[in-house]
């Protein structure tokens, strides 16, 4: 069957090994010289993922030198505003026009307006691509999918209250005031003139509504597949090693003898203080600090890349010299909560909150905090295990999310049969209430009131979440850690089992139908498109 799915990216790794991709210079070559002729310079190859999808990597860097003419046509065309443009604005634009001229010359050489083509682009950093094809090669339907606005994520990031003022913004003039004049331009305009227009969650549809103008035609929500979730007796050997290397870590840090009894609980993400939520567990597990109800030791992980340095030498010692007996270091290093050297420790949010709570990570604390900077790519120099690897051994996340369209964390939390706690304010948390919701609707042994379930119960539990409620998310999440420390072995299987219950509900055959949708909205639109220029 031959290729019918086709991925465009920068060629970033000119001169080095991919280890994501391998060239074929058999595949598609005539094209390939023929683009060369357009000043088009690419490899080919495929994506060493399932599938083994074909990708064309583009050179955008000679578009740098016609940057100029290129914004000005298409402020001609689109009023697209790139005079404020600045940072990573230059360099996703060019790549993003760079891939509408791949796709044009790709139609032109193999293709005409007997198929049925669409040119799906995400997030601002595609935009131009999209516009450019829409005019340049009108037959092909194009869509829209934005993760998250320019404008919403800014107002929330600057710490301005989003919701509860969300109909009152102005999107063009709020892009002004945080300086995002021309993200929000592209992003905007991209929007009101594609074919289709959509994005990931209801709550980021209203997002779009407001601050963009446009209503988005279709809600696609992010699915996952199950494929890379260990199974039967590897899922539970690599839980229990996970769990051990985390242990092994915690204890040469902090001098300690914490045991697998420990209930490890854990937060990650992109390092957004307040939109991810990193500011209200971190509260919350002050809160826990000293509560008597709390019947197990807990180990809190912030897993959150930083400005680091490095892993800590003096824990590399320990761990090579200890890392079978790590109950061997009755001393704690200094600063015993983080595993790698940072750049500025002093103006660290994280560290800044750890230190003005009081939290020493005695061996007599009940509750530990340790702070993970770096990306846990498999070769972090302390860890040295991929996050998803490290997923298996926590025992609950938390995501406690102030702006989040959609929330792979949580989703990738569940599938791995950890129990997770999120909001109403992240996109899937949204979903997993309406899931819960219908459970309900389906089930006569149960009240309607029930539908706010317990974690120990559904493997998910949603706090609302607003504006001005921080007192009481950091409240619930407190309870919800509280609780689970409190649960038997058995109820804990039934929450892990309903949390891997959940995410089985997310998997991408059934989200699929979502973008059949889309797709046909947008070919029906092209068609009807080019019908009215041919009968003009």
């Amino acid at each position: 069957m031959p290729d019918r799915v086709i991925f465009i990216g920068p060629d970033f790794w000119q001169g080095k090994d991919n280890p994501l991709f391998v060239e074929d210079k058999k595949l598609l070559a005539n094209w390939r010289r023929a683009a060369l002729k357009e000043n088009l310079s690419l490899r080919i190859g495929r994506w060493q993922i399932p599938g083994r999808p074909v990708v064309v990597l583009v050179d955008f860097a000679p578009f740098y030198a016609q940057r100029n003419d290129i914004y000005g046509a298409f402020w001609t065309d689109f009023q697209v505003d790139s005079l404020h443009a600045y940072g990573d604005y230059d360099e996703a634009s060019m790549f993003s026009y760079a891939a509408g001229r791949v796709v044009e010359s790709y139609y032109n050489f193999f293709l005409n307006e007997s198929k049925r083509v669409v040119y799906q682009a995400h997030e601002w950093m595609t935009g131009l691509g999209a516009l450019y094809i829409h005019k340049h090669v009108p037959a092909i339907a194009t869509i829209f999918t934005t993760h998250a606005t320019t404008i919403g994520r800014s107002i929330a990031g600057n710490g301005k209250p989003l919701y509860d003022y969300l109909f009152a913004y102005n999107g063009n003039q709020m892009a002004d005031e945080l300086n995002v004049q021309s993200k929000h331009s592209i992003e905007r305009q991209t929007a009101h003139h594609v074919d289709c227009f959509t994005t990931v969650s209801d709550v980021t549809a209203r997002e779009c509504f407001e601050l963009l103008d446009k209503q988005p035609d279709v809600v696609l929500p992010n699915g996952f597949e199950m494929d890379f979730v260990p199974k039967g007796v590897t899922f539970v050997n690599r839980r229990r090693k996970a769990r051990q290397r985390i242990l092994d870590v915690a204890n040469a840090l902090m001098g300690t003898q914490m045991t697998d009894e420990t209930l490890i609980v854990s937060t990650s993400g992109r390092y957004e203080w307040k939109n991810k939520g990193i500011d209200v567990y971190l509260e919350a597990l002050c809160r826990t600090l000293h509560d008597d109800r709390l019947q197990r030791p807990v180990l809190a992980l912030v897993e959150v890349p930083a400005w680091q340095a490095g892993p800590r030498r003096e824990l590399q010692e320990r761990l090579k010299d200890g890392k079978t007996e790590p109950s061997k270091f009755s001393s704690p290093l200094h600063d015993p909560f983080i595993t790698h050297y940072l750049h500025e420790p002093g103006s660290d949010m994280t560290c800044q909150f750890i230190h003005r709570c009081g939290i020493t990570n005695r061996e007599s604390s009940r509750l530990k905090i340790m702070f993970v900077p770096c990306y846990l790519d498999g070769a972090d120099g302390i860890f040295n295990m991929h996050y998803y690897d490290l997923l298996l051994g926590l025992d609950m996340t938390v995501y406690p999310s102030y702006y989040e369209p959609w929330g792979y964390t949580p989703l990738e939390s569940v599938a791995f049969k950890v129990p997770c706690v999120t909001t109403t304010l992240a996109g899937f948390g949204l979903w997993a209430n309406e899931m819960k919701a219908n459970a309900v609707k389906a089930s006569s042994g149960r009240a309607e009131e029930d539908v706010n379930c317990y974690l120990d119960r559904d493997g998910v539990e949603v706090i609302q979440r607003t504006d001005y409620n921080y007192n009481e998310v950091a409240d619930r999440i407190r309870d919800e850690i509280i609780g689970f420390s409190q649960l038997s072995k058995k109820e804990v299987e039934v929450a892990r089992k309903a949390a891997a219950a959940l995410a089985e509900k997310a998997q991408w055959k059934y989200f699929i139908s979502y973008y059949y949708e889309a797709y046909d909205i947008a070919l029906r639109r092209a068609q009807a498109r080019m019908a009215q220029e041919a009968a003009e």
